[in-house]
């Protein structure tokens, strides 16, 4: 601990003393007293150091520049010993990340092996089969055939502990050929490049059963802690409502087998949630790796059995888990693999593709599980206190309720007591009241003025709604910037009313604004792309003089996938009011937004190109781009919003409440529904700001076939316009709703203008998954079959007013409607055409 080493003088009372000009070797208690100051202040200015010298007696025989001196040596020291430390840990992460990306190349190499074999033997099957005659062919069928039938299959499993070691072997195995094997063919992530910085090497599953996903990337905790923080799903997983175990066995090699149930909450409010019975196997490999992997018990292995449970879907865990190796220095380095079949035949067909996303699977679960253990680590490595003088474990367990909050909203199950109300008549809001004394405990609170809250219910009105042509991170970003274009005042400050024991002391200094609301200087980074944020909402309260409502609001407020860069990622907006505590246990009600993206930027372009104007009109002016790369440049051309909104109220008071919610909650729809219009990049809707219509000749020659046929056929001008580029616009832009459908048995639809989009709830890529029985309830099907043919006789019919479904399942009314046959140049049928007269949502 010597700054410098050189030769001193002592004299006779024992004082250290200095040669003119040269540096002084300290003593131990020297080094001491600097370096408790050096701790204290690393810094320190001269009029300190003079200070310094007064109150230690033992350093008044050293100038004030030596004492500057040392404390110069002393913070270059410190500095190079953290950069050391910093470079150190940097090499043993990219040698880890060295070796990740050497097993990966082994294993690709593998990969390509294994195809050039099948390529090999594929290629020697068709040349053999060539050079025999059709009976020998024939014979070699069936006797390969019988072949087949006659192999020995896997002899069946049983609930012995036996037959659940041979299902937990054989799961390890297959999970093992997944994480680090050619078991399923991998492909990188899009979006995601591997590399020092980046969470770890994602990658997506291709071709092969239900969704999968896998990870691999490095951690700063040991390998046990890394294993137990993942066994307890639903501290990471927001999408986990329960994990129970229900049987323990412990193997005689030193593993454990555990048989668990798990339920996964719905996203929204369109499909049921998913549940799971599963075997999970713990052990160590002989190389001291550490393996947890599952897999779903099914009917098929005689093993133990989990009845159905109600309001559930019950999915299937194909092999999957983690793969846990210490690495050299300390940390873990980890493989992840997800494999889920999500049974996507129970949903709607529009919100199939939620489930068979491994892009969704990947970001929701395989990557949250990387993010959470590195998000711990460096927790632990830098315990420090966030603004809200909490630590970061407490600020993620606010953000954690938060969002638990929602997913019960969402899900509304009736064994947390959850009960729905009867309809207004329409089935736009679903309405669901909540007595329960677990639910309502928190509510009941006193106010510091005297009044008190009676709060004894808690009423939730929540909705989903389809979304075109617009980002869910764009939107969700504007949401919370610009809450005054959605929120009403007077329902925010009642909400807090319900929850607040009191006027919130919150310090406000430095706020930034955002039209009405102020964002506090406590947003906190939980984990990548997601932030907690305290918002003001000011003069909320009518009457200043008010002791009930409050003047000032404060909510707590998550926010997460605003990141437009990143592919199918889920954007949520989540808040509640808080209380005047802000403890960790304080009452909270959350309400707020979640934006899915429905096709995470795959390809979507159909095959069909002929005249198929959605094609046309999918790509650019210059007609070459298709419409998976329009997607790319949209963010998410289609995505499902799910919104929620909580109310605390008196029991005596729930029919008033619940009148209030949904005229409230359908406000906020029309307000999103306007701004999401108003954010499209659409090229075709009245905000567009992109370019003209793209003038191609399918669209053109279409638009002009359908108004020339309904001018012939019902005597009227359709489209009131010169020109083909004008037709085409003014047929896009027409108030009614106008799609054509195919002349096949079961007609699907192949074009629609935007009104016809828009009450339809799709777009011009998928409108093609719609048939036109579809869209009639029974009495519009029966109608339809019996005047069909006078379609095709007569070249039109009208239809009275009735009701009809939109893709999302919701009632739409029209005045009347109007079908005639389209007619090519040469007066052959083309397709039949219907036009929606004044139309709307029921």
């Amino acid at each position: 601990m010597m700054a410098v080493i050189s030769t001193c003088k002592s004299g006779s009372d024992g004082k250290v003393s200095m040669d003119n000009g040269k540096y002084v070797r300290y003593t131990p208690e020297q080094l001491e007293a600097l370096e408790r100051l050096y701790h204290v202040c690393s810094k320190p200015s001269s009029m300190r150091r003079q200070q310094l010298i007064r109150e230690c007696p033992i350093l008044s025989n050293i100038e004030p520049k030596q004492i500057k001196v040392w404390f110069q040596n002393r913070r270059c020291r410190e500095k190079q010993r953290k950069e050391a430390s910093r470079l150190q840990a940097v090499n043993r992460k990219l040698s880890a990340m060295n070796k990740l990306l050497m097993e990966e190349n082994d294993r690709l190499q593998k990969q390509v092996s294994h195809l050039v074999y099948e390529n090999s033997y594929f290629r020697q099957q068709t040349q053999n089969a060539t050079l025999v005659t059709a009976d020998t062919s024939c014979k070699s069928v069936v006797t390969s055939g019988q072949h087949h039938l006659t192999d020995p299959q896997h002899p069946p499993k049983d609930a012995s502990p036996a037959g659940l070691l041979s299902i937990a072997e054989e799961t390890l195995t297959e999970f093992l050929s997944k994480a680090t094997g050619t078991a399923v063919d991998w492909v990188q992530m899009p979006g995601m490049k591997p590399g020092p910085d980046s969470i770890g090497i994602v990658a997506i599953s291709h071709g092969c059963t239900g969704v999968a996903a896998r990870a691999c990337g490095l951690v700063g905790l040991e390998p046990t802690r890394v294993a137990e923080i993942l066994k307890d799903r639903p501290s990471w997983y927001r999408d986990c409502r329960s994990v129970d175990i229900a049987n323990v066995l412990a193997t005689a090699n030193g593993g454990t087998i555990e048989l668990l149930y798990m339920q996964l909450y719905a996203p929204t409010t369109l499909a049921p949630a998913r549940d799971f019975w599963l075997l999970r196997y713990t052990s160590v490999l002989e190389d001291s790796s550490l393996v947890v992997c599952e897999r779903s018990l099914n009917n098929t292995q005689n093993g133990p059995s989990m009845p159905p449970t109600q309001h559930f879907v019950r999915a299937e865990m194909l092999s999957s888990g983690y793969l846990i190796r210490p690495c050299e220095g300390g940390g873990s380095i980890i493989h992840i693999v997800d494999h889920m079949d999500l049974e996507p035949w129970s949903v709607p067909e529009v919100l199939r593709p939620l489930y068979e996303s491994s892009i969704l699977l990947s970001q929701k679960t395989t990557m949250a599980a990387l993010r959470y253990l590195r998000q711990i680590s460096q927790e632990l490595s830098q315990p420090n206190v966030t603004g809200w003088g909490r630590k970061p474990a407490a600020v993620r367990a606010l953000s954690q309720r938060l969002s638990r909050g929602f997913n019960e909203a969402v899900n509304g199950f009736t064994d947390e007591g959850w009960s729905m109300l009867e309809s207004d008549g329409t089935d736009d809001i679903i309405l669901l009241v909540n007595s329960s004394p677990g639910k309502t405990m928190g509510l009941n609170v006193s106010y510091a003025n005297g009044f008190p809250s009676m709060s004894t219910a808690v009423l939730c009105a929540k909705a989903s709604m389809l979304l075109q042509n617009v980002s869910p991170a764009m939107l969700l970003r504007f949401l919370r910037e610009h809450r005054s274009e959605w929120a009403d005042n007077g329902i925010d400050a009642y909400a807090a009313a319900a929850v607040k024991a009191g006027p919130c002391s919150l310090p406000v200094l430095q706020a930034g604004s955002f039209g009405g609301q102020v964002i506090l200087p406590f947003a906190h980074t939980i984990e990548h792309e997601e932030f907690l944020e305290v918002i003001k909402l000011e003069n909320m309260s009518p009457y200043p003089d008010d002791m009930i409502m409050p003047g000032d609001v404060f909510l707590l407020q998550l926010c997460s996938g605003v990141n437009e860069n990143s592919v199918g990622t889920c954007a949520e907006l989540i808040f509640g009011p808080i209380d005047a505590s802000f403890s960790d246990d304080a009452p909270i009600l959350p309400s707020g937004f979640r934006i899915i993206p429905l096709d995470s930027g795959t390809d979507i372009s159909s095959p069909n190109r002929t005249l198929d104007l959605a094609s046309a009109l999918e790509v650019g002016s210059a007609g070459s781009r298709s419409s998976g790369n329009l997607t790319g440049q949209c963010g998410s051309s289609k995505s499902v919003m799910t919104i929620a909104f909580q109310f605390a109220f008196e029991i005596h008071l729930q029919e008033n409440v619940a009148s209030m919610a949904r005229q409230y909650v359908r406000s906020v729809i029309a307000s999103v529904q306007r701004v999401a219009l108003a954010l499209s990049p659409s090229q075709f809707g009245p905000y567009a700001g992109l370019g003209p219509l793209p003038a191609t000749p399918e669209a053109q020659t279409l638009a002009r076939w359908i108004g020339q046929s309904h001018r012939y056929f019902l005597n009227v001008d359709l489209l009131k316009t010169e020109g083909s580029e004008s037709v085409l616009k003014t047929f896009w832009h027409h108030s009614d709703a106008i799609m054509c459908c195919s002349l096949k048995a079961l007609p699907v639809f192949t074009f629609a203008n935007q009104a016809g989009l828009d009450m339809l709830e799709t777009t011009l890529v998928t409108l093609q998954d719609i048939t036109l029985e579809n869209i009639f309830d029974d009495n519009g099907r029966k109608i339809l079959c019996a005047e069909f043919p006078q379609i095709m006789q007569q070249g039109y019919m009208c239809l009275e007013g009735g009701i009809c479904l939109s893709s999302m399942g919701r009632p739409v009314s029209y005045e009347r409607a109007v079908a005639w046959k389209v007619l090519k140049d040469e007066e052959t049928a083309h397709c039949i055409c219907f036009m929606f007269i004044n139309w709307s949502f029921v």
